[in-house]
């Protein structure tokens, strides 16, 4: 890793402890701003509808400015979303905070996926995607103890003000990286524009109906997306209405999940390096199916633990997989649309896919929503390994076939 990725990672690990130590916990601070039960589910509607309207935008904003810039320019939108979160006088006004923050997200996260791949040689992206991907996963493990403390013993507003700091620091070292990244470049003949947004989207969407790999990701992860929205979302109301969970014993699942996708991300990166991306995506799947098999079977805590454990290990299998993937059949100049494009269209597929499956669980049988993640996924994994094999052509070649 360079010591440019080093410290980009050190500042995401800064402001996602600031977002995880929020983030668990917003529902009962929106219901303590004077949100009823469907109004709080309202809040959270919003709240998955505005990332959708700034991804793409964020990832063609980071193709042309520079990942740096972008990733400063959402940052200040976080700021500003904290602003909010300290300072609204209800939850209406919290709505202001979703909105910022989602533009936040939705800029950072394309340039962070884009930025990796550029500080990475190809044959050791996956490694770096999972390294990377490995000291991300630190916020989810500190970031909630934190927060639960300082709203138990200090009050929210006091959590969102430490958290408010934590995020500010991290948004000036990216400031002062953006600085010194616009000094260190020759400034591009062509400024960013709609007529370069249109001719981006238009190669972005050649490339998915070329029927290449690229093709194939989106299709596959738009049906992974939509049948796990349908389940997971569900997962704590299983175990704690049908088989009796406590709270507690649902948030140490929760961190068993994140400490073994710590442990087996670098790995994970190395197998993607030298056996290819396929072999860990299909294997990580195998076993999120298997996974889900298991959680339906079985009615003790350890069982839940061996089940966690492997969507964990599952996850990081996958996830540096997925991203290395990504970036080498897409040409560098698409990534940042790419991963919007990706994020933004999965998103509105999969958006009813958490009531569906609440429907399902009413109307039916509360295990019928687990069965269909299942199901595709035994049916997704022989379509995967067959078209996840990157192809001799290079991208660009790819998109002027398209």
């Amino acid at each position: 890793m360079t010591r440019r990725l080093l410290v980009f990672m050190g500042t995401m690990i800064l402001a996602n402890v600031a977002g995880h130590m929020y983030r668990p916990l917003l529902p009962l601070y929106v219901q303590e701003m004077g949100a009823d039960i469907a109004q709080v589910g309202l809040f959270f509607t919003i709240g998955a509808i505005a990332p959708l309207a700034f991804q793409i935008f964020g990832g063609w904003l980071s193709d042309s400015i520079g990942r740096l810039q972008a990733v400063a320019i959402g940052s200040i939108g976080g700021v500003l979303g904290y602003v909010a979160y300290v300072f609204s006088p209800s939850w209406e006004w919290l709505l202001l905070a979703t909105v910022t923050g989602a533009m936040a997200g939705s800029f950072v996260a394309p340039s962070y996926m884009a930025f990796i791949a550029e500080e990475s040689p190809e044959e050791s992206r996956g490694r770096v995607y999972g390294i990377s991907q490995a000291l991300f996963m630190i916020v989810g493990i500190i970031g909630p103890p934190i927060g639960g403390y300082i709203s138990e013993y200090y009050g929210f507003k006091s959590m969102f003000i430490v958290a408010w700091i934590l995020y500010g620091s991290a948004t000036v070292i990216r400031l002062i990286m953006a600085r010194d990244a616009m000094r260190s470049v020759t400034p591009s003949e062509e400024k960013p524009s709609f007529d370069q947004l249109k001719r981006s989207l238009r190669a972005m969407g050649g490339l998915l109906v070329a029927g290449g790999v690229v093709t194939w990701i989106f299709i596959s992860d738009g049906i992974r997306d939509t049948t796990f929205s349908m389940s997971f979302q569900l997962l704590p109301l299983y175990m704690q209405n049908l088989i009796g969970l406590t709270n507690v014993e649902i948030g140490w699942l929760s961190s068993i999940s994140a400490i073994a996708t710590m442990l087996f991300l670098t790995p994970a990166g190395w197998l993607s390096d030298r056996k290819g991306e396929r072999l860990g995506i299909v294997v990580g799947f195998t076993l999120i199916a298997g996974a889900v098999a298991l959680f339906i079977n079985t009615g003790a805590f350890i069982g839940f633990a061996m089940v966690f454990a492997l969507f964990g290990v599952g996850s990081a299998l996958i996830e540096p997989a997925y991203n290395s993937l990504i970036s080498k059949v897409v040409p560098m100049n698409l990534r940042g649309i790419a991963f919007g494009v990706f994020s933004t269209s999965i998103g509105l597929i999969s958006l009813p896919a958490p009531y569906i499956g609440a429907m399902l669980w009413e109307r039916f049988s509360p295990k019928l929503p687990f069965f269909f993640p299942i199901v595709t996924t035994l049916l997704l994994l022989p379509v995967m390994w067959i078209k996840f094999k990157i192809p001799k052509v290079s991208p660009s070649e790819e998109v002027a076939e398209a």
